[in-house]
């Protein structure tokens, strides 16, 4: 306990400095792990995703700015479409109607995704008690899951006839969300967690139209949002959702070549990153390389999901905050991730090497449970060898 507290002490020492925080001293602290306490980890977190800069005299600017801005997403970009000049049969690639549909296809997406998120705990259900009133007492016509059960109802799509001539077709969509017994919407006046982050997602994608939605980045930003949702001082825990918005963000314009198809063999894209996972496990353990080499075991069968999704998907979410600690306080984003990854090999290397190609890929596609503590303790012996 005693230790537990000293850590507290250290966190909360370099965060109450009058001007400029210590960044190389929050790294080192914050790579050691960030006490669940007092909102420390919702607040370095911040820091560490470049939302809120070292100097500590900015950050009341920084926060009102970047929240009033999010405000104003909220307007803009969450509408419904309509008005005296336009109309659903309006065939214009400009007309509201036109990008109405368009969005509904990805929002289809979105919706079924967030309405499965970390199904181990009940957060993502549970009401947020600050919804966004703009569109929970708007009478369901902001409300992102309406447009999708409109759209699995009925889902009206533009279809080109002969000369330019366009005509409305229903067509009956089924979408698995509405069946499976996934995650469901609140009523009027209440949302739950789990539509705040499908709000967060489609702004994304209409603020990133080059890159969109992506399946798997509503792992990436649930443990961010859980984070600052959780956060005992109030005024974070109200701001959880645009804090998170811009910290995903953030985080996005890093690994974003990771989930641009096109950029795969670029140094920056998936391909590039898994070869080096591979020449580090070549490096540290030649006998467990070799073997998976004439297994035909590739790195993308089982490392491609670990490497896009930040390792989201492979453990609890308390572990993969722990391990995101580490990750965000890498001053060389992301190598110290790579060393993880080697090490979670390194750690199941006799099973590897008992096993054959199917029960080798099932091991590394279901990662067995472990204290991840012995994972990051063995990526760092790799980092100090390297």
């Amino acid at each position: 306990m005693g230790l537990h507290k000293a850590r507290i002490r250290a966190f909360e020492d370099i965060l109450e400095e009058d001007s400029t925080i210590d960044m190389v001293t929050l790294r080192s602290l914050a790579f050691n792990g960030i006490p669940d306490d007092k909102g420390l980890r919702s607040l370095v977190w911040r820091i560490l995703l470049n939302y809120l800069p070292s100097d500590k005299n900015s950050w009341q600017s920084t926060l009102t700015e970047k929240r009033n801005l999010y405000k104003h997403y909220i307007d803009e970009i969450i509408v419904s479409p309509g008005g005296e000049t336009d109309h659903p049969l309006n065939n214009s690639p400009d007309s509201s109607w036109s990008t109405y549909f368009k969005d509904n296809e990805v929002l289809l997406q979105i919706d079924k995704d967030v309405r499965r998120l970390c199904p181990d705990i009940s957060f993502f259900q549970n009401a947020t008690e600050f919804p966004c009133h703009k569109v929970v007492y708007s009478g369901g016509a902001k409300r992102l899951h309406k447009r999708v059960e409109q759209s699995v109802l009925k889902f009206s799509t533009l279809e080109r006839r002969g000369l330019g001539v366009a005509k409305l077709s229903d067509e009956s969509r089924r979408s698995d969300s509405t069946q499976s017994g996934d995650y469901a919407p609140l009523h009027e006046g209440r949302e739950a967690h789990w539509e705040v982050v499908e709000r967060m997602l489609f702004l994304y994608a209409k603020l990133n139209p080059g890159q969109g939605y992506v399946q798997g980045m509503n792992e990436i930003i649930g443990p961010i949002y859980h984070t600052f949702a959780i956060d005992p001082n109030k005024e974070y825990r109200m701001n959880a959702e645009p804090d998170c918005f811009f910290c995903f963000t953030n985080l996005m314009a890093e690994i974003r070549d990771f989930f641009i198809r096109t950029l795969d063999e670029s140094d920056s894209g998936i391909n590039y990153v898994m070869g080096k996972l591979s020449d580090c496990l070549k490096k540290f353990d030649p006998v467990v390389w070799d073997l998976l080499e004439k297994q035909e075991l590739k790195p993308q069968y089982y490392s491609f999901r670990w490497l896009t999704l930040l390792l989201s998907q492979e453990f609890a979410l308390p572990d993969v905050e722990r391990i995101w600690d580490s990750i965000f306080a890498d001053s060389d984003r992301f190598e110290f991730f790579i060393y993880i990854c080697c090490a979670m090999i390194l750690l199941v290397r006799q099973e590897l090497l008992n096993g054959d190609f199917a029960s080798n890929v099932k091991l590394l596609q279901n990662f067995p449970p472990m204290d991840v503590s012995l994972i990051l303790n063995k990526a760092v012996e790799i980092s100090l060898a390297a």
